[in-house]
């Protein structure tokens, strides 16, 4: 079973360190591209802050999820790190959990509600439909949820999954 969910995991870390590599490349080449028309040819353009904007917002959501994935997000650890053993697996099970609800929660379900909502708004320069957009909130939220239950999985099964338990520990370079 481990051996599944360390393959599910890797995948998944794959694809979405992919996708933020390449937004984060797009992103370099319209924030180029707005500089030139800018200062150079004193046309400023109108779509490419819109597009560095969207960039931007998927970028950061797919990287939560990634981090969630890791366990590398911030936390409070005043009472986690006082606990060892069972208490602290179930304390750090409760929290995956708690994850688990906020990202089908607030992530899916009220992030495929506004993509509906929106499909008739348009964006101002793009002239696409606002829930385009908002994909991502129900998309990192699915990530997010997998996470949650690959860690579990891995929690209920012994493996320690302590912060900071993602790519510098394991040498996995991407």
């Amino acid at each position: 079973m481990l051996k599944i969910t360390k393959t599910i995991r890797k995948r998944m870390d794959q694809i979405i360190m992919g996708a933020c590599v390449v937004l984060f490349a797009f992103m370099v080449v319209i924030g180029s591209y707005q500089i030139i028309t800018r200062y150079f040819f004193n046309r400023p353009s109108t779509v490419s802050e819109e597009l560095l904007t969207y960039s931007f917002v998927w970028m950061a959501l797919l990287a939560s999820a990634y981090v969630f994935g890791i366990r590398d997000h911030m936390r409070m650890g005043f009472l986690a790190d006082k606990l060892q053993g069972k208490a602290k697996q179930a304390l750090d099970i409760f929290i995956e959990i708690l994850i688990l609800g906020f990202a089908l929660l607030a992530l899916v379900w009220g992030g495929s509600a506004i993509m509906q909502l929106s499909m008739q708004q348009m964006t101002a320069s793009l002239g696409i439909p606002m829930g385009y957009v908002y994909t991502i909130l129900p998309v990192s939220g699915v990530a997010i949820l997998v996470y949650s239950v690959l860690n579990i999985i891995d929690m209920c099964h012994g493996e320690n999954l302590d912060m900071h338990s993602g790519v510098e520990e394991k040498g996995d370079v991407y």
